[in-house]
């Protein structure tokens, strides 16, 4: 039985063009080769398994070779590697600068390879410095790295950095796709893509990987297998959460995360891949973006099938409140509970941004439907353009016009979905039943046979009562306590179709206006008549007008009302003056 050789090195690049996914590096090497620009020091740097060994060993063989080399000449007596990680100490870098200085036997130049290279001491890196910077003219370093950062500066400056790049996923695919042909596998490309997503731009990962796979799917490399051995959770459990949730069946979401717990997954990766799955609905409903999507054919048309059924804004907010729980994963106690309650509002979203409960047993496309939307808790009122009148008016009145909420043409068009910001739910959202109990006290239900909402009668007792609610909207919704007690206790008059509000200083006339803008128009529109105007005055007493003093007469009266103010202005002389 012949000895197995794992394909990361049966199948190691013997030549530049051999090598997947660094062209940038490889075509510079080549040219510097053929324009004899041949730097003494490089330094290889980047994640593991891309190639920075290989490419080491391919430039010191190119370098070394002529017209008359054979394929099969080696080259060991020129080139020579140094495992830095267990030859670190400054004795380790003495030997090899005693090394350099011999010539090569064959070959045209001695090439040191030195891997892992930010493992030597600080007194190692300072006994290699001079060897670096003016080494013979037959030596070669080619420094290898993954942790640039840690390598001194004065190193750095010496050598020509190469920065090596995560292979590609459909680069993985496509060798993997040419190795199994050689080796005479069957394989599906949706496999291979769960290996090249697995081994995270390294293609020595990808490797181990398709030969774990062959020996345990014996011969067949099959999509279900890849992920039953790779432990992998299904793409397919996120579609079909995805479904239930646009549903608003909650119970369906629960039942299949349950499912997955059972079969042994974690439920941070959970929330990992649900915000993956969010991120590329979003990304396939554009077509500039939907070429970031590195997934196979099959899996994409599923996102697009999947992607037309909600709205960007929807997706967003989803994005929005996965990422948020999977930030606080780790500072939950119970970490079900908290997946769980994720999944929840997930399912709540819908019924929040868009006013209405979906009840068919089939996911349908969420409509921006142009209406006038119940405003809930959860959304933060949007402001209302305010038109104030004239400065010029000398009666102290200003006057306030609001849009009219029956004007269709002034509500968000359907093309302008994508600019719903995003709802905050971090401080808002509470139960469904809560956010039920809290709208019904302060908003009259509405019509639900016409789907109207209920219209108030202009009268001193309706609008009372809308002001009472409105007031208490402000204090416990906005926690703005002040300004709802104003607007509870303030006096006000109908006249015509103006509610006039009338106030005794100019400082509550400024925060009547302030409550103002915060509530935008839910103080009128819908429940009172559209052309309702609301205007304000100040209206300032006799009594409590207050007269102009000057120096001399605060001085004065002062002293008729004190005696003892009376004996100190005339111990300082303070004569009142004339």
């Amino acid at each position: 039985m012949d000895n197995f050789i794992v394909s990361a090195r049966k199948y190691r690049p013997q030549t530049f063009a051999d090598v997947v996914g660094q062209k940038h590096i490889t075509d510079t090497l080549i040219n510097e080769i053929k324009s004899n620009h041949l730097a003494q020091a490089f330094l290889f740097t980047g994640p593991r398994g891309v190639g920075k060994t290989t490419c080491a060993r391919i430039l010191a063989k190119v370098i070394n070779s002529d017209e008359n080399t054979k394929p099969e000449q080696d080259f060991s007596f020129n080139i020579f590697e140094l495992d830095a990680a267990s030859n670190n100490s400054v004795d380790d870098i003495r030997s090899l600068n005693d090394q350099v200085r011999f010539p090569p036997q064959t070959g045209k130049y001695k090439v040191y390879i030195i891997d892992e290279v930010h493992m030597l001491s600080s007194s190692a890196f300072n006994a290699f410095l001079k060897t670096l910077e003016e080494p013979p003219p037959y030596a070669i370093f080619i420094l290898a790295t993954t942790e640039k950062h840690k390598i001194l500066p004065t190193i750095l400056s010496r050598c020509q950095i190469f920065n090596f790049n995560r292979i590609k996923i459909n680069d993985i695919v496509e060798y993997l796709v040419d190795i199994a042909k050689k080796e005479g596998i069957e394989t599906e490309r949706e496999a291979l893509h769960i290996i090249a997503q697995k081994a995270d731009g390294g293609m020595r990962d990808a490797l181990s990987m398709f030969d774990q796979l062959v020996s345990f799917c014996n011969g067949k490399i099959t999509y279900e297998k890849a992920i039953e051995n790779l432990n992998l959770l299904d793409s397919d459990y996120y579609f079909k959460i995805t479904d239930a949730l646009l549903g608003q069946d909650a119970g369906k979401a629960l039942v299949l995360f349950d499912e997955i717990l059972e079969k042994g997954f974690d439920g941070h990766n959970f929330l990992l891949g649900l915000n993956e799955h969010y991120r590329n609905l979003m990304m396939v409903k554009d077509t500039q973006t939907h070429l970031l999507l590195e997934v196979s054919e099959n899996i994409q048309e599923k996102y697009k099938e999947q992607a037309n059924k909600t709205e960007y804004a929807l997706l967003l907010n989803a994005l929005n409140v996965a990422h948020k729980f999977e930030y606080d994963f780790r500072m939950a106690s119970n970490k079900r509970l908290h997946v769980e309650l994720c999944l929840m509002k997930l399912n709540a979203l819908p019924y929040l941004m868009y006013g209405e409960v979906v009840t068919d047993a089939q996911p349908k496309i969420m409509e921006f439907k142009s209406r006038i939307m119940i405003p809930v808790r959860t959304i933060k009122p949007a402001k209302v353009a305010v038109t104030k009148t004239s400065t010029s008016n000398t009666s102290g009145v200003s006057k306030f016009q609001f849009k009219d909420p029956k004007n269709t043409n002034a509500l968000v068009s359907k093309e302008q979905i994508d600019l719903i910001p995003t709802v905050n739910l971090t401080k808002k959202i509470n139960a469904e039943i809560s956010v039920a109990e809290s709208t019904t006290t302060l908003i009259p239900l509405s019509n639900q046979e016409n789907e109207t909402l209920e219209q108030f009668e202009f009268t001193q007792e309706n609008v009372r009562t809308v002001l009472d609610n409105t007031a208490d909207y402000l204090s416990k919704e906005l926690n703005k306590k002040s300004a709802g007690a104003l607007i509870k206790h303030t006096h006000f008059a109908l006249k015509d179709n103006i509610i006039l509000f009338d106030f005794s200083s100019t400082i509550l006339e400024a925060q009547f206006k302030d409550a103002l803008s915060h509530i935008g128009s839910r103080l009128k529109a819908p429940f009172l008549p559209a052309e309702v105007h609301i205007e304000s005055c100040v209206t300032i007493s006799e009594s409590k007008a207050k007269d102009v003093f000057s120096p001399n007469s605060k001085l004065a009266k002062m002293m008729a009302q004190s005696e003892g103010v009376k004996k100190l202005a005339n111990a300082l002389k303070l004569g009142i003056k004339s």
